[in-house]
């Protein structure tokens, strides 16, 4: 099993160019696999494709993940995008497709009322995987309608990994029926051992299998213990019973989460600081001290 990490910037909002960069080559000197941006609408974020186009122009080792919500967006222009900011980076692109955040002012931002977007991504993921394969694609759905596309260029992965997080029932039966990968969060390692069976019992319903390696966790840390007015809003936003079992208190705590998480089979992680630390250098010496050797 090929344990990788890569580093979550979260909600981070450098300050210009240079400051991301720096750190995008610092991940990369630290030895960690890769690079996360999340997308959130309303958030003072950076977009996460625009932005990692950036980093595949100045770094050619690091792989490059974004976490989009897929609800919402053009299923032929989301297809182009990808696939360009694949084959600008020479196949380092991972991407996870999420519904999107339950908080206010987002689900409004992002134009599809809950109860639709499973449905959206049902009838998207499908048809992505048919545009990057060349093919003649036409397309006639509740959130598409188009004829005769073949879409160039092609990604350069073939295929170009389709991966999903959520932990809702719907949300792990998605996962087993259409995608490559899972990588959820806010989770217990058994938590994830359970919802991973549910996941391969929907993979073998339909007849098909996701690799044993194709699954991970994107897991947050704090730097030190939780308020409670933070305790309450995390629980909120993220409906996550108890913190302390998902949100480890420093880098040492976060290495133990992870290896549980190891030893119930997950290899692939997303390590995040909850809160944009004051130095992202000395964040991710800390960081790369705790848990970089863990890859294998």
């Amino acid at each position: 099993m090929k344990v990788r990490i890569g580093v979550g910037m979260g909600e981070s909002r450098p300050s210009g160019s240079r400051p991301f960069l720096d750190v995008v080559d610092r991940i990369d000197e630290l030895g960690f696999d890769s690079l996360w941006l999340p997308e959130v609408l309303t958030a003072p974020t950076l977009d996460p494709v625009t932005a990692l186009a950036h980093a595949a122009a100045h770094n050619a080792h690091l792989k490059l993940g974004c976490t989009l919500v897929l609800p919402g967006r053009n299923i032929v222009r989301t297809a182009k995008e990808l696939a360009t900011l694949d084959v600008l980076s020479n196949g380092r692109l991972l991407t996870t497709f999420v519904p999107g955040l339950i908080r206010r002012g987002e689900a409004d931002a992002v134009g599809i009322a809950a109860p639709d977007r499973g449905v959206m991504m049902e009838e998207a993921m499908p048809v992505l995987r048919s545009l990057w394969s060349g093919e003649k694609v036409t397309h006639h759905g509740r959130f598409g309608h188009f004829d005769d596309v073949t879409l160039s260029p092609s990604p350069v992965q073939a295929p170009l990994e389709l991966w999903t997080g959520g932990t809702a029932p719907g949300a792990l039966r998605r996962c087993g029926r259409l995608a490559d990968g899972w990588l959820p969060s806010g989770c217990t390692p058994g938590e994830a051992e359970v919802g991973r069976k549910v996941i391969e019992e929907a993979a073998a319903e339909a007849c098909r299998t996701i690799s044993p390696e194709h699954f991970g966790v994107s897991l947050a840390y704090a730097a030190a213990p939780l308020g409670a007015t933070q305790r309450r809003y995390l629980e909120r936003r993220h409906r996550i019973g108890d913190l302390d079992q998902v949100v480890p208190i420093g880098p040492e705590r976060l290495r133990s989460l992870v290896e549980r998480f190891i030893a119930v089979g997950f290899s692939k992680f997303v390590v995040r600081p909850l809160e944009e630390p004051l130095s992202w250098f000395t964040e991710l010496l800390s960081l790369a001290d705790a848990v970089a050797d863990l890859q294998t």
